[in-house]
């Protein structure tokens, strides 16, 4: 058995968002008014984990360096994967760096307040599309309350077209590319004040086996209550435009002994989350049955894992593999994105489609495995009659859940090339959405940002798993749409809906829409209204369609003057 593995000097301060939001430290005003002075830093040797101190400047005195890995992640459940690279790879300088989480919904203030708690003399953030408005504000108070700071900005977001952005003018540098090995010899270079006389810095590419693995900075609270990232492989060797992981060669593979070592070592700590990041994890029929195989001897109850595969690469041995997985422990992410071979010729995707589809039904029928099937709406030559023909193709395979993304300008991925001859419109502001084509307006765009939302809340949330197939005919796309449409001009919304009122709203669609399929709907929505045990009783839902009636009331405006002069 592997050893195992901990590293309980980490400092790893992960920040959740609660109500009231209350900074965990507090900042001596000194500290803002008097910016760290590089100049005055000695390197030298640190010992494990210590502290800045606050030694008198005027005595001369060096003060030891201090790093902070910052990000700000979407939800407290994520872990940031690409930090904790980055710290296993930071060799001595470990001793001075602690990692700081954040999620997007935290005050900027406060994640400033709490990043020079730690004081530090480097700070470097991980930069992605979901991050890059909250950390663009992070990091413009930082550099005016603390300007004697050194900022480090890295990640996909930042590594194109990268002085053009505005979060770029606030920092002192930034990495492109994979930063593990350059970000280490960067803030040496800091240190040692022998830093690069240019902003921007790009990294040489990463030969796999330099790397040293993140995995033992995977804190016992990760293991027990988050998401843990893990790759078997990095790169691809498919080369879809809209993706960023087109721009790679190939996909090149991790040695796979070393790498179920440390799976080993994580399981073994209580680990049972994983989800693979690998763009093709069945590329390699033969590593993908001994990663299989290792977690399936290993099973438990608790035991899920999340991978992504190409659905025309399912061979009969590993067929047979994922047969013997139970319920609960696999779910895989299935790209499909698009069903018309014009489209895929036009962003360079390679898929069989017909194999495609065979084996989607297959996994549904003979796999526990839950599948999570994506497609894009928006992609350079797809029409609205395209987008529904793939919709109704791929709803006929059953997938638990279909995933509507928009298409996303992705910095630096090639599907900008298409813009001037199918005129792609994408909004200027994160994340990048496609607003119009030469071959749908922005009006038919809205409407399937409308349908994408909808059929969130509706087709992939679970909660409608009796009802929804009595609704949708043969032509789920065209129903569906109808729902959606009749849903929206009666409420106005696509956000904060409750569940109850959406059990009334897709009952009273119905009526309205197919009155013939009402009574049958009725008694579906009771049993999917039951399993999601609501605090009301059924028989106090409104489940029909009745004219709204005006009524003549009180100016709302006018009701808290009124209760003063009463």
């Amino acid at each position: 058995m592997a050893e195992q593995k901990n590293n309980p000097e980490l400092t790893i301060r992960q920040v959740p968002l609660t109500e009231g939001n209350t900074p965990v430290s507090m900042i001596p005003e000194s500290t803002i008014s008097e910016p760290i002075k590089l100049e005055s830093i000695k390197p030298g040797p640190v010992n494990k984990g210590t502290q800045p101190t606050n030694q008198s400047r005027d005595e001369g005195e060096g003060i030891t360096p201090k790093i902070v890995l910052a990000t700000l992640n979407a939800k407290y459940f994520h872990t940031s994967f690409g930090l904790r690279y980055l710290y296993a790879n930071l060799k001595e300088l470990q001793d001075i760096c602690e990692i700081k989480e954040f999620i997007i919904q935290t005050r900027d203030m406060d994640i400033v307040e709490q990043i020079l708690a730690a004081k530090p003399s480097i700070v470097g953030f991980g930069v992605y599309i979901w991050n890059i408005v909250e950390t663009t504000a992070v990091v413009n108070l930082l550099r005016v309350i603390a300007p004697g700071v050194k900022i480090i900005l890295g990640g996909p977001e930042v590594s194109y077209e990268t002085d053009q952005q505005a979060i770029v003018q606030c920092a002192d540098y930034v990495l492109t590319g994979p930063a593990d090995l350059s970000f280490y010899q960067l803030c040496k270079d800091i240190i040692n004040d022998t830093p690069p006389d240019k902003k921007i810095v790009h990294s040489k590419p990463v030969e796999l086996s330099e790397l040293e693995l993140p995995y033992q900075y995977y804190t016992d609270e990760d293991l027990t209550h988050r998401l843990l990232y893990v790759e078997a492989s990095r790169g691809c060797p498919f080369k879809c435009e809209f993706c960023l992981s087109s721009l790679d060669k190939t996909s090149v593979p991790f040695a796979l002994e070393l790498f179920l070592e440390q799976m080993e070592i994580l399981y073994q700590r209580g680990a049972r989350n994983f989800k693979f990041i690998d763009r093709t994890f069945n590329l390699n029929i033969k590593t993908t049955m001994q990663i299989m195989q290792f977690f399936l001897d290993k099973m438990t109850d608790d035991l899920y894992l999340h991978f992504e595969v190409v659905p025309d690469h399912l061979p009969r041995k590993l067929k047979e593999l994922l047969a013997q997985f139970p319920e609960g422990s696999l779910q895989f992410e299935i790209g499909i994105q698009t069903f018309n071979t014009e489209v895929q010729k036009n962003i360079s995707r390679k898929q069989n489609n017909a194999k495609s589809k065979e084996n989607l039904i297959w996994l549904k029928d003979n796999t526990h495995a839950h599948i999570h099937a994506d497609l894009i709406f928006g992609l350079p030559g797809e029409t609205l009659d395209t987008f529904k023909d793939s919709f109704n193709q791929l709803y006929h395979c059953r997938p638990h859940e279909i995933q509507m993304g928009i298409l996303k300008r992705l910095r630096g991925s090639p599907i900008i090339r298409h813009t001037e001859a199918f005129d792609l419109r994408f909004n200027p502001l994160p994340p990048f959405n496609i607003l119009s084509t030469d071959r749908v307006s922005f009006t038919t765009m809205q409407r399937i940002n409308r349908f994408a939302r909808y059929w969130d809340m509706i087709g992939n949330s679970g909660r409608f798993k009796y009802v929804l197939p009595h609704i949708l005919s043969d032509k789920p796309f065209d129903d569906f749409m109808a729902i959606t449409e009749w849903i929206f001009n009666k409420t106005g919304q696509i956000h904060k809906i409750s569940l109850k009122k959406l059990f009334e709203l897709i009952s009273q669609a119905v009526e309205a829409l197919y009155p013939e399929k009402h009574q049958l709907v009725i008694e579906k929505i009771e049993v999917d209204y039951d399993a999601a045990k609501l605090k009301s009783l059924f028989s106090s839902l409104n489940l029909y369609s009745v004219p709204q009636v005006e009524t003549v009331s009180k100016n709302k405006a006018l009701k808290r003057q009124q209760q003063h002069m009463s």
